[in-house]
């Protein structure tokens, strides 16, 4: 992991697209089955779309019918962070890239084999690196 990335909101909202800003510093969800990533099959890295840090392997992308890019794994251990979300009278774990703290998703016990989870992701929080041939 590179260094933390900590700027004011002033200069989240200058540097990022108005919905990257609104998933990801905001804490938005963009709708399911419209968006960048959920039917996306290319082979690649996903990185955060604010901070450019790597998060999620296309290998460990699979469709969980959610209408959202779902992955069984973070690229690594110290990719993503974890951090309870109880807003909307629901307790979930929310999911935040380590390096800049974005809202990304969520991660639930629904999940594939060999993890049995789920980590329900926004496109707009996610860039795609294209792996080269």
């Amino acid at each position: 992991m590179k260094h933390k990335v900590d700027l004011p909101d002033d200069e989240w909202k200058k540097r990022l697209p108005s919905e990257c800003y609104r998933v990801c510093r905001q804490k938005g969800t963009e709708q399911p089955f419209r968006n960048k990533y959920w039917d996306c099959h290319d082979p690649g890295v996903y990185h955060c779309a604010a901070c450019g840090q790597a998060l999620f392997r296309s290998e460990d992308k699979y469709d969980s019918g959610s209408g959202w890019p779902s992955f069984i794994r973070p690229f690594n251990e110290k990719s993503v962070e974890t951090v309870r979300d109880t807003t909307f009278g629901m307790e979930r774990d929310e999911i935040v890239c380590s390096r800049c703290g974005s809202h990304l998703g969520h991660v639930f016990d629904d999940g594939p084999p060999p993890t049995g989870k789920r980590f329900c992701m926004n496109s707009a929080a996610l860039d795609l690196k294209l792996q080269k041939e």
